[in-house]
């Protein structure tokens, strides 16, 4: 009897376990998965010069082929994880039986279980398996790695596992923890520093660089003995590798060059509506548009700008303030300082006595505040002792600092190429670290006269031309709910008939208004609506004053028409894109050229058609150009003539001062400039585009121009050119003036062709009678206007 209880209790357990068996066989999975596998891989952006400027990730990968992997590297892995990896078929039989002896001993204690694993059951567990600590899972890790030994090849396993392997610092693989711990290549690591990464699988926070460095050095050198041990280094090499330091960066970066957050940020956005989720996991190679030059010369010139404007509105007071100096530092640390102002420190004011201010930096360091400075904040909310501020060693080289605030105004610049599009320089903001929104493409603001340029381009695609003229007087027309709305010039002075060079040379609001009633809102607006300025401009006569609101970014891109023979480009950032295999998955030019890459044979070279349709008569952007370089000569952004280039552009300021813009450009590249508080409050009495954002562009176009050969604006083969009160002018065939009349309204003789427009010639204000007291005779206007002119009234 009991010898059949025996027998079906076997019965019983064998049952059980064939069960069992089956159903891990079953739930396994197959391990010719790998065969393809790609692990996720960081996609990297870089510059359009080679430079990386950013990393999207889910996990922080470089993937590295087994080729490319130094045989020193990949021995010290084996080293420090399985020294016999090329000699087993995947089981180090006699390790994992002793580890599954004591493992059952281990699940009836509760405790972890042990590993002893080989390099191919850690590429199992880490790519097919879970992390759950069950015997079954033990197993199934032994049978698929015997089963990885036969599907792949031994270099394929330890590709795998050195690319897969968490290693801490942000890094998974050996490639990304090289970059992240000490900031090179896996090729260019020292004996000592592919040792310490070996080290790391052990337990990377058991081993940190710093918080553990005696434990990470011992484990460290007992790697390199190892490596010694089995002949794979000299005795002499160990030795000489085990003396050296353990020096790691202060922490992982993902790209040397740190000037372009911002332009990071929108490729990292654009890049996820244009590539999905895929953007953070394929290994893409991505290359953008950006010139890292102008990009550095751009951040510095936007943020020397902002601070320029918030050192004229006065000192605000310190950020901060201590009663005693114990314990100062802990609470100075909380406020954090502009990461791109590197050389800014926290500062506590330890003395105040009479005109000399004395500080102490966070590091240490004391001195005083430079007199001007002292006198600046004195004027403004003052300075005592105890107060938390900022400070900078002096530029001059002097002992003692420089006082510093974070601006209170913030504002945005993107340099685009006319020609093509492609955004070299795009900062979003005074200081990525305080503020990510960017407000470059993301505010929405009133673009305020820099409008006007396209209402000229309107009308002379509409029948004006360079000499046609238009009354700047007073107006007043009827507005919303039936309200008078008589839209004023800046100083209020109004200067009678004028040619449309000059109005919009001294950006005369009323003459405008009057020249835009004339073309009419609908031609204006749909002509702003496809040089990409917006979506959808309302008709009303406000919008030719810049009432509507716009970005930087699509401005830049409109005024790109201009430049470019009145051609419409597509703003970008992404040029490329690759997937790991080299496969081009992405092209933003999408032109053909059907001779190219196919080697010369003494023909003629391949013609690529432009890029982008025709928005605008070539020759009346050239017309509009020619105006423009007007306003850098004559006009609102006379000061930035000392440059010594042909350049051109037009000024912005909206009501109350709210928004400073100018639109500049030369003939290869356009710059935008804004500058407002991000709640759109004024930025303060005179604080207009001429004042805030012309020199920025000044400080920015001082590095782009650096080396450029000087070259005019290139003008249609087809435009026929006249003088026209001492300015040679560009028209259309047939429009052209030939006879010269008399002066009109002491504005000096004009040259006149057959057949015009009733608005071209003033005749009672041309679009429209003036208000009461306009008929009186108008001042002569001045040959510069005293600043902006632009705004909303």
């Amino acid at each position: 009897m009991v010898g059949v209880v025996v027998l079906s209790a076997i019965a019983v357990a064998g049952f059980a376990t064939a069960i069992w068996a089956a159903w891990l066989f079953k739930s396994m999975p197959d391990a010719a998965d790998l065969a393809d596998y790609h692990p996720p891989t960081a996609t990297r952006a870089y510059a359009w010069d080679g430079t990386l400027i950013g990393e999207f990730s889910r996990e922080r990968r470089i993937y590295v082929p087994y080729d490319a992997i130094p045989s020193r590297l990949a021995q010290a892995f084996l080293a420090a994880e399985d020294h016999n990896f090329f000699k087993h078929s995947g089981v180090d039989v006699g390790g994992f039986g002793r580890a599954m002896a004591k493992n059952v001993i281990n699940v009836a204690q509760g405790r972890r279980l042990e590993g002893g694993s080989t390099i191919t059951q850690q590429v199992a567990k880490n790519i097919l398996l879970t992390n759950d600590q069950t015997i079954g899972r033990k197993l199934k890790e032994a049978i698929l790695a015997g089963r990885l030994e036969q599907t792949l090849s031994k270099e394929r396993i330890l590709e795998l596992y050195l690319n897969e392997i968490w290693l801490g610092y942000r890094s998974y693989g050996v490639g990304a923890a090289a970059y992240n711990y000490f900031g090179k290549s896996i090729s260019e690591l020292s004996i000592a520093e592919a040792a310490y990464l070996a080290a790391v699988p052990k337990g990377p926070d058991n081993y940190h660089p710093v918080r553990r460095k005696q434990q990470a050095l011992a484990r460290r050198n007992w790697v390199i003995d190892q490596m010694a041990g089995h002949g794979w280094i000299t005795r002499a090499e160990a030795e000489a590798a085990k003396a050296e330091d353990l020096k790691v960066q202060a922490e992982p970066t993902r790209a040397k060059y740190r000037d372009a957050d911002y332009f990071v940020e929108e490729v990292r956005r654009r890049g996820l509506s244009t590539l999905g989720e895929k953007l953070t996991e394929g290994g893409y190679y991505m290359r953008t548009t950006l010139d890292p030059r102008l990009q550095s010369a751009a951040r510095l010139a936007l943020m020397n700008g902002l601070e320029a404007y918030d050192r004229r509105h006065g000192w605000r007071g310190a950020w901060g303030h201590v009663t005693t100096l114990a314990g100062w530092e802990d609470v100075a640390r909380k406020e954090s300082r502009p990461a791109e102002r590197r050389s800014w420190r926290q500062a506590v004011v330890t003395d105040v006595a009479g005109g000399n201010v004395q500080v102490r930096t966070i590091e240490g360091q004391a001195g005083a505040l430079a007199s001007e400075d002292v006198a600046w904040a004195r004027r403004g909310k003052g300075i005592g002792a105890g107060d938390l501020v900022f400070v900078a060693p002096r530029e001059d080289g002097a002992a003692g600092f420089r006082l510093k605030q974070v601006p209170a105004v913030n504002g945005a610049l993107v340099a685009m190429e006319p020609h093509s599009g492609r955004v070299l320089a795009m900062v979003g903001g005074y200081s990525f670290s305080l503020s990510s929104f960017n407000r470059a493409t993301q505010a929405e603001r009133q673009p305020g006269s820099a409008i006007k340029p396209i209402v000229y381009a309107a009308a002379l695609e509409n029948g004006y031309t360079p000499a046609s003229v238009v009354m700047d007087a007073p107006i007043t027309l009827a507005g919303a709910g039936g309200q008078a709305w008589s839209p004023e010039n800046y100083e209020r002075k109004y200067y009678g008939p004028l040619q449309l060079r000059k109005g919009l040379e001294l950006s005369r609001n009323a003459m405008t208004v009057r020249l835009a009633q004339g073309v009419g809102m609908t031609k204006i607006s749909g002509l702003a609506e496809n040089m990409g300025v917006t979506k959808k401009m309302d008709r009303v006569l406000a919008m030719a004053l810049g009432s509507g609101e716009s970005t930087v970014f699509r401005m830049a891109g409109a005024y790109s028409a201009f430049v470019n023979g009145g051609r419409k480009v597509e703003p970008h950032l992404i040029e490329l894109v690759q997937d790991r295999e080299g496969k081009t998955i992405y092209r933003h030019d999408r032109r053909d050229c059907d001779r190219c890459g196919v080697g010369f044979n003494g023909g003629e070279s391949p013609r690529i058609a432009p890029a982008g349709g025709q928005v605008m008569d070539p020759i009346t952007a050239y017309q509009i150009t020619s105006m423009l370089q007007g306003v850098v000569q004559r006009g609102t952004a006379a000061s930035a003539s000392s440059l010594g280039y042909p350049l051109g552009g037009k000024t912005g300021t909206t009501n109350d001062y709210r928004s400073a813009w100018f639109m500049g450009f030369s003939p290869d590249l356009v710059v935008g400039i804004y500058v407002g508080f991000d709640d759109n409050r004024s930025l303060g009495e005179g604080e207009t585009g001429s004042q805030s954002a012309v020199p920025i562009f000044i400080d920015f176009m001082k590095v782009a121009l650096e080396g450029v050969e000087k070259k005019e604006f290139k003008a249609p083969k087809n435009a026929k050119f006249a003088m026209v009160r001492g300015i040679r002018e560009a028209f259309r065939p047939g429009t052209e003036p030939r006879v010269a009349t008399a002066p009109i309204g002491g504005e000096g003789g004009l040259l006149r062709s057959g057949p015009q427009p009733y608005n071209q010639v003033w005749k009672n204000g041309v679009t429209g009678a003036p208000s009461a007291g306009a008929a009186v005779a108008p001042p002569p206007p001045p040959k510069r206007p005293p600043d902006d002119t632009a705004g909303l009234y």
